[in-house]
């Protein structure tokens, strides 16, 4: 497949999927700004790992960006060697953050160790899941207008940055209400869990050159 031969109709969706992988770079970026500097400020470690992860999905996000430029040009073809490493890196950052959170979250729970609030938690969580809803349908409408597997699939992966925002807006609402200091560890942890099969998904990606369809098994 090359540019000449991409319909107008197409080329405009092409166009919208560039601009939602950019926008999800961009938001994540923000997001993992914000979510880490207000979790080391109020002590919360579930929103700081939220806000690392973010940072973590921004690699992943740019490997996305460049897939879509190389499906534009070449088709549904394999893996090239920039979305390869970018998905190794991913996958190793995301094991780095499962060891931190999980050393974290344990000692956390050890000291009995309590956040300052998860006030911060909350709103960014309920922005975070309504940005990502958004994501996820404009992504699947573009995806299935361009019969696209790979843009498809990166809906349904934006589907586990929606899980985590509400594993977050549980953990930072249950702390609120009742003071005990173990949900937002138990929080941390639940964060831990999805970024070790985001992990494992990115070095699969890696490894196969396909595209994995990101839901979560039951």
């Amino acid at each position: 497949m090359n540019n000449n031969n991409i319909k107008p109709g197409n080329s405009k969706l092409y166009k919208l999927a560039y601009l939602l992988a950019l926008i999800t770079i961009f938001y994540n970026l923000v997001e993992g700004a914000i979510s880490t500097f207000l979790g080391f400020e109020d002590e919360t470690l579930a929103l700081f790992g939220f806000g690392v992860d973010s940072f973590v999905e921004v690699i992943s996000g740019v490997g996305i960006w460049h897939m879509l430029r190389r499906i534009r040009i070449k088709g549904e073809a394999v893996r090239d060697k920039f979305e390869k490493t970018a998905l190794k890196i991913t996958g190793t950052a995301f094991y780095i953050l499962v060891a931190g959170l999980l050393i974290s979250s344990v000692y956390n729970l050890i000291t009995g160790h309590m956040p300052e609030t998860t006030f911060w938690g909350i709103v960014i969580s309920i922005v975070s899941i309504i940005t990502m809803t958004l994501l996820i349908k404009y992504k699947l409408g573009v995806g299935k207008a361009l019969n696209s597997d790979a843009i498809i699939a990166d809906a349904n992966c934006t589907k586990t940055c929606l899980y985590l925002s509400v594993i977050l807006l549980i953990a930072s609402v249950g702390y609120e209400l009742t003071g005990l200091g173990g949900i937002d560890s138990i929080g941390a942890l639940a964060i831990a869990w999805f970024s070790l099969k985001e992990g494992k998904e990115a070095f699969e990606k890696a490894k196969t050159g396909k595209n994995c369809d990101c839901e979560i098994e039951n």
